[in-house]
């Protein structure tokens, strides 16, 4: 008998289901038999006799032992608990080396929240680490809802019908449409659960104080004087009413339904209140306390229980120390937050962090005119964190651009792929801080990450982010993309009425990347809006121009009325973006709105900007995210020669081997490459001058001798290389010269290879990152590349387009392509390796570095003269969260 496996707490995982709900699951317990019994006491008739095909009204002992007691290996079950309820149970029996039965059972007042789906993945998780590669599953006709979880899932499923029963067979192998499934089951639930913490229809503020300078207080002041359309329901035990407000002792003492609570109680206390808000039916909660991780060690364990607790209880929270939440939809008028400020309804929704940030944040906005549909300070984003508010914004018809102001990033490569999809069909514009410090906020709590800024930029950019560096910068974007239509190409006009200004938008527009087509000659000082209506029109209506800047200003006190209105009519009228720099106001002026019919500025208001050059530059970054959008994804090619579960076994071996990891060595090395279709070019050890002569002589000579020790490689001075070695002497004087300067030749790790056909040298390596899983790089090779950090980054997988740039992008990238007379290089051969060895970073988790250098790229084909990888031993549970949704726990 297989001896049973310890507890596996790594396969514990808190989920969203469908309805936005959340929920803890986890392993069964020998201790979880009276849960079970209750649980299944609970389940309709119907339901068991689907399961067991038969009636079946009771557990016997003997069946409780045996579901609560498994292995974790051939006999695996998870439960899905809500506080102190289990509601569905799944479980797998091996039954065969690499098969075995599944089965579900799911509570009837649960049934149709996604339970069956989101156990389904967790189950095939946990039996792929276990070596199986099939599931089988006997399902009744008549059971349509779980005939449906299996042919929804996106395995490669088949069913035969036998003696009334459809039997499932299902090949849990992750395929790219089971990741998609789950990538839309994920998107779908994520926004239901932020949508249900800002849509609420009731409220209640929990610690609401009756003193006017009170936290609690501001919360129930707010959102009355806001207008909040539901009713607001004060909690302390010490009143009657705050603020106007009805009063009560707690949360379950309040006679009507409440949707959300904002909670202002000191952090010992928050614990009690989730539990009263769970028992009441709350869907969510806005923790505005501080007391957590901003305190130090105790705090930030406050905050993991905070976080673990509510999610358990089926609850998300926002903060805790957040700001709170915005809404300024007419049929809500939600201001639950400490700010006094709203401003106007708008298409914008806004995320940050930090409360006090938010305050300042809220203050702009409202200064510059900019309409929000929805913000959240989310503070110490314990739970609910910028990835939830892009699922969110992505189905909000409200919310047509997204700003993030992101003080630190839980979960970068969720953030990628959320983001990615979001930016397909609204902008999505980025500040983050402390990018060059890689500082994070006390209380934020993040994997230390060792990813160089350069790689981090380059996934804002593979993502469709637009990536500024300051929040008036910021604004300055989302002023064009709330309120103007996206250009079709990089070519500018400006119109003004000063030359001075004139040149000034021209020479920020040669340094931004715009093209400037048509500079008009500048109006004279005193133009007319007759004038300046002509101007316009002329470059609106011109097919060679995509954007257009103008510029207005007065020599005397003039207000402009007349030239707002002109230059409101054609931006108006235009399918081109049109901003200007008008009196030398900052964001989106009265005189230049338009409105609805509900008085909300709309599409075809005109953005302002005090200079030219932040207007061009907004201009800039807006037409860099209307080409990434218009480009084509690409997909991910289909690569010949792959053998990852051979691979798999070499890295296994090398492990068992060295159980704290090292370098991959010798056959090893090309044994592991070669399952990814990289052969490296043959190289022979050599510890002596005369070991050196007999290989070099034994390979028909025309050789190198080469130090590869990884402190001597890639030398300035090119001092680790002899190359055209083609006799003994010569071969003996390299030996000489180069044990002198290298030293001891055992350290030095000189090899002898024969000399290669001459190409473009390249580095391509891949990198893997606590935070960022696999990063993978391509540059030239030289000292003047690492100096420069001249490198290209992207995530894996790789699309063609992904790799098609990544060559292309590096400064000394000409150097590839005929520079000076060169030849070119074979290109797809590159694209081709870069794709090979980010497949291997995606399927090896173990290999921390890998690096390919140098590889000559000759005109036909490329030669990989050296490689190096190193593997260390991971945790079971490294990328599980691929696979099988989940919530970051941090």
């Amino acid at each position: 008998m297989t001896a049973e496996l310890p507890y596996p707490a790594r396969w514990e995982a808190d989920v969203v289901l469908r309805d936005g709900g959340t929920a803890l699951l986890r392993p069964i317990r020998p201790d979880d038999a009276d849960l079970l019994v209750s649980f299944y006491a609970r389940v309709s008739d119907e339901s068991k006799y689907y399961r067991f095909f038969a009636p079946y009204p009771h557990l016997s002992d003997r069946d409780v032992e045996r579901f609560t007691q498994v292995d974790h290996r051939d006999r695996v079950a998870f439960i899905l608990t809500v506080g102190d309820e289990m509601i569905a149970v799944a479980r797998y029996d091996r039954i065969g080396p690499r098969e075995a039965e599944a089965a579900f059972l799911v509570q009837d007042a649960h049934q149709g929240r996604g339970v069956g789906s989101v156990l389904l993945e967790h189950l095939a998780q946990a039996a792929r680490e276990n070596g199986i590669e099939k599931f089988t599953a006997e399902v009744l006709p008549e059971n349509r809802r779980m005939a449906v979880v299996f042919r929804e899932a996106g395995y490669q499923v088949t069913g035969d019908m036998e003696d009334g029963v459809v039997t499932f067979a299902l090949e849990i192998e992750p395929t790219a449409m089971s990741m998609a499934v789950m990538g839309a089951r994920e998107h779908r639930a994520e926004a239901r659960s932020v949508e249900r913490l800002l849509t609420p229809r009731s409220i209640a503020v929990v610690g609401a104080s009756r003193s006017r300078d009170k936290v609690g207080q501001a919360l129930v002041r707010n959102l009355v004087l806001g207008g909040f359309t539901g009713p607001v329901y004060a909690v302390n035990p010490t009143a009657r009413a705050v603020a106007g407000v009805p009063a009560y002792g707690s949360v379950l003492d309040v006679p009507g339904e409440i949707d959300l609570a904002v909670v202002a109680v000191p952090a010992d206390a928050v614990r009690d209140v989730v539990i009263d808000c769970a028992a009441k039916g709350v869907h969510g909660l806005i923790v505005v306390s501080s007391g957590f991780a901003e305190t130090g060690r105790e705090g930030r364990e406050r905050q993991r229980q905070l976080a673990r607790l509510a999610r358990a209880y089926g609850l998300r929270v926002i903060g805790p120390s957040a700001l709170g939440v915005i809404n300024t939809a007419p049929d809500l008028c939600l201001n639950a937050s400490l700010s006094p400020v709203v401003p106007a309804r708008g298409a914008v929704g806004f995320f940050c962090q930090s409360g006090e940030l938010g305050s300042v944040i809220l203050e702009t906005v409202a200064r510059r005119g900019l309409g929000l549909s929805t913000f959240v300070s989310a503070g110490n984003r314990a739970d609910v964190s910028g990835n939830d508010l892009m699922q969110y914004w992505g189905e909000d018809a409200a919310t047509e651009v997204v700003l993030l102001f992101l003080e630190s990033i839980g979960n970068p490569r969720k953030f990628s792929r959320v983001a990615r999809r979001l930016a397909q069909t609204k902008p999505v514009v980025a500040v983050r801080s402390g990018r060059f410090t890689q500082g994070v906020p006390i209380g934020h709590t993040v994997h230390r990450t060792t990813v160089p800024q350069a790689a981090v930029d380059a996934m804002f950019r593979q993502a469709g982010v637009i990536l500024v560096d300051t929040l008036d910068a910021m604004l300055d974007v989302a002023q064009v993309l709330a309120y103007q239509p996206l250009p079709a190409g990089d070519d500018l006009a400006i119109v003004g009425n000063s030359d001075s200004l004139g040149m000034l938008a021209a020479d920020s527009a040669a340094e931004a990347g715009l093209t400037v087509v048509r500079q008009a000659g500048a109006l004279p000082p005193d133009a007319t809006a007759e004038d300046f209506e002509r101007a316009l029109g002329e470059v609106v209506h011109d097919g060679e121009v995509d954007s257009v800047l103008a510029v207005w200003v007065s020599p005397v006190d003039r207000d402009g009325a007349d030239v707002a209105e002109v230059i409101a009519r054609v931006a108006g009228e235009s399918t081109k973006p049109v901003v200007v720099t008008f009196l030398g106001s900052q964001g989106v002026p009265e005189p230049l709105r338009r409105y609805d019919e509900n008085g909300v500025a709309v599409r075809g208001s005109v953005p302002s900007y005090p200079s030219p050059d932040a207007g061009v530059r907004a201009l800039a970054k807006v037409t860099a995210y209307a080409k990434w959008r218009a480009s084509p994804r690409g997909r991910i090619p289909p690569l010949e020669g792959i053998d990852d579960d051979r691979a798999r076994s070499i890295v296994a071996n090398v492990l068992a081997d060295r159980p704290d990891g090292g370098d991959v060595e010798d056959k090893d090395l090309d044994d592991l490459l070669s399952c990814y279709g990289i052969d490296i070019w043959p190289a022979y050890p050599v510890g002596s001058a005369d070991e050196a002569v007999g290989t070099a002589g034994r390979l028909g000579w025309n050789v190198v001798l080469k130090a590869t020790a990884p402190h001597l490689r890639q030398r300035p001075d090119m001092a680790d290389v002899w190359r055209n070695i083609d006799t003994e002497a010569e071969m003996r004087d390299a030996w000489a010269t180069m044990a002198g300067t290298m030293g001891k030749p055992e350290r030095a790790g000189f090899v002898v290879q024969q000399m290669a056909a001459p190409g473009v040298p390249v580095v391509i390596g891949c990198a893997e990152d606590q935070m960022f899983g696999p990063i993978v790089s391509f540059g030239l090779a030289g000292v003047a590349t690492d100096l420069l950090g001249d490198l290209a980054y992207r995530i894996p997988p790789l699309t063609d387009v992904d790799a098609a740039e990544m060559v292309r992008e590096v400064r000394a990238a000409p150097l590839l392509f005929g520079h000076r007379g060169g030849e070119h290089a074979d290109v797809a051969a590159l694209e081709d390796l870069l794709h090979r060895v980010a497949r291997l970073a995606q399927d090896l988790p173990e290999v921390v570095t890998a690096y390919l250098q140098p590889v000559l790229a000759r005109p036909s084909g490329l030669t990989v003269l050296g490689a190096r990888v190193q593997v260390v031993p991971v945790e079971p549970q490294a990328r599980t969260d691929w696979y099988a949704r989940r919530l970051t726990r941090l």
